[in-house]
């Protein structure tokens, strides 16, 4: 079995957890085990728990960020290590673009990162898809490590660099390989309902961690349905912020997302709202433009999406 090691910003605690999810099926087959941060006992000395997993692991994921790669901890010490590893041929390093960052020209930059060509998870439009082009490269990285049987290796994944740096033929291609698509309604109706799992995760994640940091907040998050979720903060018993999130409404229909400044969910109203668009070649999330956003209209991937509604949902804390 061979053990992966995530190196990421507390930050992007969400994408690895989906990264994890995703890498079910290998960990299910006995394949590997994962470890992060998160799997410290109470008691234990931190920064030694790290070293020697971080030593010892088989393959080790760099979760890059703009948040990991201003990290000092994650940068210095994690990042440094893991290279230090693949020099010698004790590890394999995998870069992970979860954000849009300028990574290309750091230490790890001269690595193949996945998903393809480096493009981050959250700039593609159907996020699973991103995630199982990630956990195909580990598998066939495991399977050059000789820690997968050949008949369970992924017939056709991108190649990584040989130890000597040197690219292999399957690596000599153009970067240039997008084509026109077109998206139905159910690709759209999909894209909807997924980009609106992200944001509830997103929420409840964001406030775990924001109570977690400030012992004075507290917080309530409830999932109404498979539609609807409210959230609310509380410092001292006082609620300081609240909000609720629903796919369509009374406002706009059933076309998009909206989100309202209350936790009532029998509330009618709407304060901003997201709607699918597509372009020749990708699905996005277009914002109403009610929130201070001076009518600009981005394109917007699930976490521009989530991020557009925390923004709204934490102002009052940050006012």
């Amino acid at each position: 079995m061979a053990t992966l090691f995530f190196s990421y910003s507390h930050v992007d605690e969400a994408l690895r957890d989906q990264l994890e999810i995703h890498l079910s099926s290998l960990r299910r087959q006995g394949l590997i085990s994962a470890w992060h941060d998160r799997r410290i006992l109470a008691g234990t000395e931190i920064d030694q728990a790290i070293d020697q997993n971080l030593d010892s692991a088989d393959v080790i994921l760099l979760l890059v960020s703009p948040d990991f790669i201003a990290s000092d901890y994650c940068y210095e010490r994690e990042v440094k290590r893991a290279l230090q590893r693949h020099l010698e041929g004790t590890a394999r390093v995998i870069p992970v673009i979860l954000r849009p960052c300028d990574w290309h020209n750091l230490e790890f930059g001269k690595l193949l990162a996945t998903p393809t060509d480096g493009r981050p998870i959250t700039k593609w439009p159907n996020a699973d898809e991103a995630f199982l082009n990630i956990v195909k490269s580990i598998k066939a990285a495991l399977s050059e490590l000789g820690r997968i049987p050949v008949d369970k290796a992924p017939k056709q994944v991108q190649d990584f660099p040989t130890s000597a740096g040197a690219p292999s033929q399957q690596q000599i291609r153009s970067s240039n390989l997008r084509v026109t698509k077109s998206f139905s309604d159910l690709d759209k109706d999909r894209f909807r309902h997924e980009g609106f799992e992200y944001i509830a995760k997103f929420f409840e994640n964001s406030m775990t961690e924001l109570s977690r940091r400030n012992s004075d907040l507290e917080f309530r998050f409830r999932r109404i349905d498979a539609d609807r979720f409210t959230a609310a903060l509380y410092r001292g018993g006082d609620k300081v912020c609240k909000g609720s999130a629903r796919v369509g409404g009374r406002s706009i229909g059933s076309e998009g997302i909206e989100y309202i400044m209350t936790d009532d969910p029998q509330n009618s109203g709407m304060n901003e709202a997201l709607y699918v668009k597509a372009d020749s070649y990708s699905m996005y999330f277009e914002c109403l433009g009610m929130q201070s956003l001076g009518g600009k209209r981005d394109k917007l991937a699930f976490e521009g999406a989530a991020e557009l509604f925390w923004m709204i949902f934490i102002g009052p804390l940050q006012d």
